[in-house]
């Protein structure tokens, strides 16, 4: 059988080959081909070699995976690969001659190349296993080690919790199973959706993948073979989200430089010993190159800070910048400072020392590509649950359902046995008890009344983790499942498109606590609070409001104030795109955080130490209060802060203003390696409903923007009783290639949570012969057109409002 490419009318390969590595090149080619640009972003991001097609922008994540040796470990990874499963190794050398081959005509087809000066390189065997390691290096959330040990170091112990909570930088889901008891075919139902930062191209493709040993649709991760995280085999499909685990290790390093211009490390016994030492040079566009020395010890590579230039060492880490590790050799004063921004090592800011990051990955050299092969092959349950014992990176927490009845619920990944202290805050790599010592157990986890619910919350990953997703979306989404007795896969979009913010209830308890007006101290229900004689939490009314009193207990309202607070108290607390309320609520929300950020009891917290600029998300004062707001407000007392004299404060500065719709604010801001030259070209995204604790998790940034980064990457829902029940959408569309027929089509849908069809039925596809341009093969095929009568005429390129 020949290797045989087909489209539907979204433009989403189908491939047919006669075996899994014929398969797995057909796979790499037709991603070149889709997504040439994306795949060598993605390469040299691997590599740390972004910068030089780039520019500045891209240095301090170069800098990072040059440090974190991210390249290497996937050589080492691959290496291992080869010598203890030799047929995944040659199923991964498949997709990248695949790559290779396709690479040249995909670059001809997008004008990014041209435009950055960047010619298409050549993949070498172990780059499917660099993308991966780098896509999801920061999915563990390691830099918040970085923001507790200043929480502690500032606040005490007991203040770490105040803030615990997923923020911006950590990658989330939903997903929810409803087996065949509570579903109408009497088949299982899973469905879902990945939360990440939303790129164009989008981080997952539309694919599917038949030979004679398996067929399987579902999303894969560009650069990599196979269907990782979302398949269905016709027999079993499976889906993951973020287990929020921690198994990445952060240590307090002892560097000492000697006489030769050598690193020396102090290890747990007492020893120094030879740390690994070279230097690298990070070529940056339209710069000076950048000098930065790669230090690695027994914990593993150094990601910050450096160590002192004299051979005793004595003090342990730098103490001065200027002769830190990492730090520009550069002479062009524009590059060093972009150079300083990126290691964190910027004139007159004192070094944070040397930290290594100890990862599994690195340890083991093995990233769990042994799993990928099996998972395509399952037919039950059980055939996943064995392929997902050899799963690594990231740690998962999965559910898989197949047509026999079978169901699973479990966490997949390595997660390293030691003690609590690495798992909190950086340990000093040179006091004993901090090493690692084997591997967790991954628990699995239950079904209640035929449903399990994944959406980062706490749950059988509980034991492997430290910070957890509120439990506001797993709750809603139980709370919505439990509405009707009954489900089918088609009811599915409703619950992806909830938008009701629980996290809502603590600021509107405070709103609902403050008095009307000068003579009206006793609030606007009387004495007794808004919920009776004691209020919902006690006699304070609001939960933690501050007993000492303060502006807010005392102070009433303005008129436009108390109009403003009588609105928002009556709002459904739904964060609909049309909702002018919602709207009125993220603007109060965002003043009381700016308010709460300036306070002099959080002013050390304000200016962290100068950390590279990678972790500098993890550490914002003002993004660490808008998203741990809540436990701020409902802490029952919080060093002092008149929390409801903030909260009168916030309501009065952003009363009387003029709020729009919430969609004209909270737009969708995606991530693009380069924008178009044009800055007319660059699209206006549309606006959003949903916001960071909905369903619909659009995340905006409280106190910082509405603009949403991050969100649903893709939606599936997985019917095991006819796989061509299944639908999927993802935010743009199956192209990369700008201004190509299905580089944006999907959008419309998505914005609407509308899913399209999995088509299974080869005769319902258009064969693409040459892999020419999509926008070709839907005119033949009758598919397309019932998709084109049926979908809004305003898709990507002709969606006028948009722009």
């Amino acid at each position: 059988m020949s290797t045989e490419t087909y489209r539907d009318a979204w433009g989403v390969p189908h491939l047919r080959a006669a075996d899994a590595r014929a398969l797995a090149r057909a796979q790499g080619r037709v991603t070149a081909h889709d997504r040439a640009w994306q795949l060598e972003v993605e390469r040299h991001r691997s590599q740390g070699t972004s910068a030089a097609f780039l520019g500045a922008d891209a240095l301090g994540w170069d800098l990072f995976a040059r440090r974190a040796r991210l390249d290497d470990t996937a050589r080492r990874c691959f290496a291992r690969l080869a010598r203890q499963d030799p047929g995944t190794a040659d199923w991964v050398r498949a997709y990248v001659d695949g790559v290779n081959e396709g690479l040249a005509e995909g670059a001809r087809r997008a004008s990014e190349f041209e435009r950055a000066g960047l010619a298409p390189g050549r993949w070498e065997d172990w780059h499917p296993l660099g993308v991966w390691l780098a896509t999801h290096i920061l999915f563990a959330g390691f830099p918040a080690k970085l923001w507790r040990e200043e929480v502690v170091r500032h606040l005490g112990t007991d203040a770490v919790g105040l803030f615990a909570t997923d923020g911006p930088g950590t990658a989330g889901s939903n997903g929810w199973l409803v087996d065949g008891s509570r579903t109408a075919t009497g088949r299982a139902v899973i469905a879902g959706d990945p939360h990440r930062f939303i790129e164009e191209p989008g981080v997952y493709q539309q694919i599917r993948l038949s030979c004679p040993e398996f067929d399987v649709v579902g999303l894969a991760v560009p650069g990599l073979p196979g269907i990782a995280h979302f398949g269905h085999t016709g027999h079993v499909a499976w889906a993951i989200t973020n287990a929020m685990a921690d198994y990445q290790d952060l240590y307090r390093e002892r560097l000492r430089r000697t006489t030769t211009g050598g690193v020396e490390v102090l290890d747990p016994d007492g020893r120094w010993r030879a740390a690994h030492r070279h230097v690298e040079t990070v070529e940056v566009a339209g710069g000076t190159p950048v000098e930065v020395e790669i230090v690695e010890t027994a914990r593993g590579p150094v990601v910050i800070g450096g160590c002192e230039t004299g051979a005793d060492g004595e003090a342990g880490t730098a103490t001065d910048a200027d002769t830190s590790i990492g730090t520009a050799t550069a002479t062009d004063a524009s590059t060093a400072t972009d150079a300083d921004a990126a290691t964190g090592t910027a004139s007159g800011v004192s070094s944070v020392g040397a930290i290594s990051l100890r990862y599994p990955p690195r340890v083991t050299e093995d990233l769990g590509m042994s799993a990928l092969l099996p998972l395509l092959r399952a037919r039950e349950v059980a055939d996943v649950d064995r392929a997902l014992d050899l799963w690594a990176e990231p740690v998962n927490v999965v559910q898989a359902a197949d047509t026999r009845g079978g169901v699973l619920h479990r966490v997949a990944g390595r997660v390293p046995v030691r003690s609590a202290d690495n798992r909190r805050r950086v340990v000093p790599a040179w006091e004993p008890g901090h090493a690692w010592e084997g591997w967790h157990e991954t628990p699995y986890g239950m079904f209640e009344d035929g449903v399990a619910v994944m959406a980062n919350q706490r749950g059988p990953a509980t034991p492997l983790g430290v910070e957890f997703a509120p439990p506001h979306r797993a709750d809603r989404i139980r709370e919505l499942l439990a509405e009707r007795p009954v489900w089918a896969a088609p009811d599915m979009p409703a619950i992806h498109m909830d938008t009701h913010l629980a996290s809502a209830a603590p600021l509107l308890d405070h709103l609902a606590a403050l008095p009307d007006g000068p003579h009206d101290l006793d609030g606007p229900h009387g004495s007794d609070g808004p919920h009776g004689s004691d209020g919902p939490h006690g006699s304070d009314g609001a939960e933690g409001s501050d007993s000492s009193g303060g502006s807010g207990g005392s102070v009433g309202l303005t008129p436009a104030a108390a109009d403003l607070r009588a609105r928002l108290l009556g709002w459904d607390r739904r964060m609909a795109a049309d909702s002018v309320e919602a709207t009125a609520y993220a603007a109060v929300r965002g003043a009381v955080v700016r308010r709460l950020a300036a306070q002099p009891a959080f002013a050390a917290l304000a200016a962290p130490p100068a950390y590279p600029e990678i972790f500098r998300p993890w550490l914002s004062l003002t993004v660490r209060i808008g998203f741990a707001l809540e436990h701020l407000l409902r802490a029952e007392e919080l060093y002092g802060i008149d929390r409801a004299g903030l909260v009168r404060e916030a309501l009065e500065e952003v009363a009387g203003g003029v709020f729009g719709p919430w969609g004209d604010s909270h737009r969708l801001a995606p991530w693009r390696a380069l924008d178009p030259a044009d800055p007319s070209a660059v699209p206006v995204e549309p606006g959003l409903a949903g916001d960071h604790d909905c369903v619909l998790c659009t995340s905006a940034v409280p106190g910082i923007t509405d603009l949403s980064a991050r969100g649903p990457a893709a939606r599936y829902v997985w019917d095991l009783a006819r796989r061509e029940d299944s639908l999927w959408v993802v935010p743009f569309g199956a192209s990369g290639v700008t201004g190509s027929a299905h580089h944006r089509d999907q959008l419309p849908l998505w914005l609407q949570g509308e899913l399209t069809p999995v088509v299974t039925d080869w005769d319902r596809l258009t064969r693409d012969t040459g892999l020419t341009d999509h926008g070709e093969h839907h005119k033949d095929s009758q598919d397309s057109q019932d998709s084109k009568d049926g979908k809004d005429s305003q898709d990507s390129e002709g969606n006028d409002d948009e722009r």
